[in-house]
């Protein structure tokens, strides 16, 4: 019997090598991300409940990463629990109506102290320097201050709401200079009249309001939803605004989901590209959500994503078009033009002023329930803009409604792009046995899976 070979390392040796291996790919992955972000205005939600449940720590730990790489944030904070636990003290009943709190005099002192309370709190946290810590060598200021001005709700259909307000100005100079100075900008929910009042603001509509004045690029709420969900109880990834409307006035979300999606919905027609609405149980979710690409809740997004379509008979010269580049130097396979005519059903297309951007082809296997997606290509000047993401999503997307669990991809070029997306290396062998039949081993084209 011939001894085994031995690679020379101890097993505690390769676990070493192998998560620095793992650590070093992640690291390249998200570069992109914090490339595209430097400079970039990040303006952070969370509700009253992160504080009350510990969150609060980890958060600000890893709001201070993202400044450390460069992201400019703005951090608003909710206090509904601390005011109802004010009030409690107190034995003062809380009213609501229409979804907003009626807020009397004294329902406006605990507001102001829950709201001191947290942002004492907050202030700490991110003065913390502790050796060992993700805070370690920080040194983050916090700068806070009358930034809001607002005006009272008033009457409405013959209730007082009182001394609760709606935002009228965000001091966007004032708020500019100090995420410029580096700090950063920390909003309670209240907000002052010229006459000296304070106004009780909403979290939700004060982070958008803020969002939008600042021109923000995320406007990301940490909430103790897991985020939208459809009526079927399906988590929704990523939505279009036309489809964040749609699933909000199918009246299926509970009072929460349906008043963070109609703010997210506020926030896109007020021309903010991406709202985020992530879970704040899930350690490091607001990092997970903008530095992977699945994320871990719900993306709402600005663009309107109907100029993604199915394919039709008068795309088959653009489809030729966008397509003849890469079976030129080896990257697709030759198809002619009858083969597009044939399969032009398979195809979906981006579409964006009358031109094609990108294309791509879905042909799927049901007896394995599994689906290929073939002949990905997007235009040289849209690339690195997103729209392969969004074909790609496209396809899984279609994929799934036609039953798939599967979708594997062939490639010889472009294997670190799949992986960076979900995909994993497999085997020919690994293939439906109708596609095992057509594969072509000269070619030597490698096979990736994702499950869907």
């Amino acid at each position: 019997m011939n001894a085994p070979i031995s690679s020379g390392l101890a097993p505690s040796d390769s676990t070493e090598l192998h998560e620095e291996a793992q650590f070093v790919a992640w690291f390249r992955a998200v570069a992109p991300y914090i490339h595209a972000f430097k400079r970039k205005v990040f303006v952070i939600a969370f509700p009253g409940e992160l504080v009350q449940t510990g969150k609060l720590q980890k958060t600000v730990q890893d709001i201070a990463l993202l400044r450390a790489l460069g992201i400019r944030v703005v951090v608003v904070h909710g206090s509904r629990p601390q005011i109802e636990e004010q009030l409690r003290l107190r034995g003062h009943a809380s009213q609501f109506a229409n979804g907003r709190r009626i807020t009397d005099d004294v329902v406006l002192e605990c507001v102001k102290e829950a709201a001191g309370e947290i942002r004492l709190d907050i202030e700490a946290a991110f003065s913390q320097g502790l050796a060992n810590t993700p805070m370690a060598n920080a040194d983050i200021k916090v700068v806070s201050g009358n930034f809001v001005t607002a005006r009272p709700v008033g009457v409405v259909n013959g209730i007082d709401f009182q001394h609760t307000g709606v935002v009228r100005k965000v001091s966007t100079e004032v708020i500019e200079l100090a995420l410029n100075a580096r700090a950063v900008v920390l909003l309670s929910p209240l907000g002052y009249s010229p006459t000296g009042e304070a106004f009780n603001l909403s979290m939700e509509d004060l982070a958008t309001s803020v969002a939008i004045a600042v021109k923000a690029e995320k406007l990301i709420f940490l909430t103790e939803l897991s985020g939208i969900s459809n009526a079927e109880g399906e988590l929704q990834r990523e939505l279009s605004e036309a489809g964040a409307k749609a699933l909000l006035q199918s009246d299926c979300l509970t009072s929460d989901a349906a008043s963070y999606l109609a703010h997210a919905i506020q926030a896109c027609e007020a021309d903010i590209a991406r709202t985020h609405i992530v879970p704040f149980d899930i350690d490091g979710a607001a990092l997970l959500e903008i530095f992977t690409h699945d994320g871990v809740g719900t993306m709402i997004s600005r663009d309107d994503l109907e100029f993604l379509r199915e394919a039709n008979a008068d795309d088959v010269g653009a489809i030729l078009q966008l397509i003849e580049p890469l079976e030129a130097d080896g990257t697709l396979l030759p198809r002619g033009r009858h083969v597009i005519e044939r399969d032009i059903a398979h195809f979906s297309v981006i579409e964006h002023d009358a031109k094609l951007f990108g294309c791509a082809a879905l042909y799927l296997y049901p007896e394995q329930k599994m689906a290929e997606m073939a002949c990905l290509s997007v235009i040289p000047e849209a690339q690195g803009q997103g729209d392969g993401e969004r074909m790609l999503k496209h396809i899984e997307q279609r994929a799934r409604a036609a039953g798939a669990k599967l979708l594997f991809v062939l490639t010889t070029r472009t294997s670190h792009w799949f992986l960076k997306r979900g995909f994993k290396a497999a085997s020919p062998n690994d293939l439906p046995a109708a596609k095992q039949k057509i594969y072509n081993p000269a070619r030597n084209s490698q096979v990736y899976i994702k499950a869907l």
